[in-house]
């Protein structure tokens, strides 16, 4: 088979990047062709996507596509989940996307539960409670009295909005979807009884369809505004969880996966969705992956503690090396201050610094003081936590679990790596830390044709990228700080 090439529109909260992906001789070689930011907009008193800013961005990764000088297969763009464009029955966009960020859907939740109860919800979607979820805003926008969802003709969730920009034609694909906790992931359908209960009509959401579908083409104004014709768009796992989770490298269902940046979301593969009371009450999620799958994962406060830090250092005209870090950590004292990631304090403090400090002390422990304590707090409190959630994880799933698999931006840190290997007591395997784009670009190979199935997709990134593998070290040394890290989680709740 001849080299395909495929586009990959990969968005985040903060930024987005176009990415040009080729399939050569079953080894996948990539390439960033531009990256742009992506800012919320404030106005009055809200906060916003500027869509149309985002869509200049997608024209001009498609230009430089063209520059390229090869044929483009196909687009595929994949985002952050829960977010979406109200659209009009003429098929106008109504105003600016809302952000989750948003404050308008504080306590929204709450209110919801008074017309259906929190486990009917839990127990409909598998999903666990975050006030931005889409329910909630939709819910929000009702009880406000919005007079543009009173216009709305239907929503398209953000990549879904974009692709209709890009085609014209509108679809709902099913792993952004599953992360608004309207769909039920039994049926893979939406629960209209919901959004009644919401006082909105069920109406607004369309089919849903799933990860390799086609959209349609470029507009005939873009195919000749870039120069590349009238390229297919494919709905790829429109969620960048769900293309990071199918670019994972495993040979089989035996594993746990960790996405590792500003959060970590730990979790396996499974065929069903895992809900009970037990996972309703271990708040775990249950949300769509590629072939039907659901991807079963709890969210983890992750590099945002060191971020913040950093934040407050870098005030102080301090500034460090991603390397520099990691030497930091490993020099300093093993287990002299532990803290629970995810505990309420951590969550958005005026300052980490002091918060941690403050969560130490009122643990009974010598708080760090010097930059290097706080970066081996972080990176050992971090390893404890991914061992805590494993467990739970190890009872839960329906195989047993033999490697951790780490990507994303965290799989390039060996020593968190190797502490996690540590604590976990199993291998930890690094790579690819480019997931999400691999993953996008996999799906659009798959629906061309290049690939069969999910397993051949990983096999080929498999021999595409560098693994680098992490074995268990230390045992009984870090099994006595795990029983630490529990009595200091324990005596925190306590008091």
């Amino acid at each position: 088979m001849k080299n395909k090439s495929f586009l990959a529109f990969d968005i985040g909260a903060t930024s987005g990047r176009s990415i040009l992906g080729t399939l050569d001789n079953g080894r996948l070689q990539m390439k960033e062709l531009t990256r742009f930011p992506n800012q919320m907009l404030l106005i009055g008193n809200h906060f916003h996507w500027n869509i149309y800013s985002l869509f200049e961005n997608l024209k001009a990764g498609l230009v430089a596509a063209k520059k390229e000088g090869v044929e483009i297969s196909s687009i595929g763009i994949d985002t952050w989940g829960v977010d979406f464009a109200l659209i009009a029955s003429d098929g106008s966009i109504l105003g600016a996307p809302y952000a989750y960020r948003d404050p308008h859907t504080y306590g929204a939740p709450e209110k919801f539960f008074n017309i259906v109860p929190r486990e009917k919800v839990y127990n409909l979607t598998g999903i666990q409670v975050m006030n931005f979820n889409s329910l909630y805003q939709l819910f929000a926008l009702k009880q406000n009295g919005s007079s543009l969802l009173e216009a709305t003709s239907e929503i398209l969730f953000m990549p879904d909005a974009l692709s209709y920009l890009l085609t014209g034609n509108k679809v709902v694909e099913y792993t952004i979807a599953s992360t608004s906790q309207i769909l039920n992931p039994r049926t893979k359908q939406f629960e209209s009884q919901l959004l009644e209960a919401a006082g909105v009509s069920p109406s607004i959401l369309g089919e849903i369809v799933m990860p390799g579908h086609l959209i349609g083409t470029l507009t005939d104004v873009l195919a000749e505004e870039s120069e590349l014709g009238k390229v297919p768009v494919i709905a790829v796992a429109g969620h960048d969880t769900a293309s990071a989770i199918a670019a994972i490298p495993a040979e089989n269902e035996r594993f746990a996966y960790l996405s590792s940046g500003t959060w970590s979301l730990m979790g396996i593969e499974v065929k069903d969705a895992i809900i009970n009371d037990e996972t309703f009450a271990l708040n775990f999620t249950n949300e769509g992956g590629i072939e039907g799958t659901t991807r079963f994962l709890k969210n983890i406060t992750g590099m945002w503690l060191l971020e913040q830090c950093l934040k407050e250092w870098k005030k102080e005209g301090i500034t460090y090396a991603y390397e520099k870090l990691v030497l930091m950590a490993e020099s300093g004292t093993p287990f002299q201050s532990l803290i629970d990631p995810d505990h309420a304090s951590f969550a958005n403090p005026t300052c980490m610094i002091t918060a941690i400090k403050n969560y130490c002390e009122e643990t009974g422990q010598t708080a760090p003081t010097s930059h290097t304590e706080f970066v081996r707090c972080i990176f050992e409190s971090l390893s404890l936590k991914y061992k805590s959630v494993l467990g739970m994880l190890v009872n839960l799933a329906p195989f047993s679990i033999d490697k951790l698999h780490v990507i994303g931006g965290g799989s390039k840190n060996p020593l968190l790596n190797q502490w996690t290997a540590n604590a976990i007591g199993i291998p930890v395997i690094a790579g690819p830390s480019e997931a999400t784009a691999i993953g996008n670009i996999m799906i659009q190979a798959k629906a061309a044709g290049c690939v069969d199935s999910l397993q051949e997709m990983r096999q080929i990134i498999c021999d595409s990228i560098q693994l680098d593998e992490f074995l268990p070290q230390n045992n009984e040394e870090w099994a006595k700080a795990y029983q630490k890290f529990l009595e200091i989680i324990k005596n925190k709740i306590a008091n």
